[in-house]
């Protein structure tokens, strides 16, 4: 059976988590605190966060 999905391959979920999870750990290392973030990334941030609340409830 064909595992992807309009081009794109489907993963689990526990697969999914590593790689939000890794990806969050290199911004940490790599974004300097002090930093002013684009409009752009402030907005995803901030979509991260609605939706990492919205698991916690």
């Amino acid at each position: 059976m064909d595992s992807r999905i309009n081009g794109f391959v489907q993963i689990d979920h526990k697969t999914c988590q590593s790689i939000c999870h890794g990806v969050g750990e290199r911004l940490q290392q790599n974004m300097r605190p002090e930093a002013e973030l684009s409009p752009r990334l402030r907005e995803l941030m901030d979509e991260l966060r609605r939706r990492d609340d919205d698991e916690l409830h």
